[in-house]
């Protein structure tokens, strides 16, 4: 499994890397700052069969 993933900031369009940590469960929602911009991002991950998807969910 990677222990990084990328996600698109859903106000300034750059793709940013994050570290995954698997301890906190195959299912994991938190904000964080956009490093480029300084917005606000609601950030998804899902870990699946060893599998690594992350996502910023739309201004939730």
């Amino acid at each position: 499994m990677d222990d990084e993933a990328t996600y698109i900031c859903d106000s300034c369009g750059e793709e940013i890397v994050i570290p995954i940590d698997p301890t906190q469960g195959e299912s994991q929602r938190y904000w964080e700052d956009c490093p480029v911009c300084c917005n606000p991002n609601h950030i998804s991950v899902e870990i699946r069969d060893g599998e690594v998807r992350a996502w910023c969910d739309h201004r939730d």
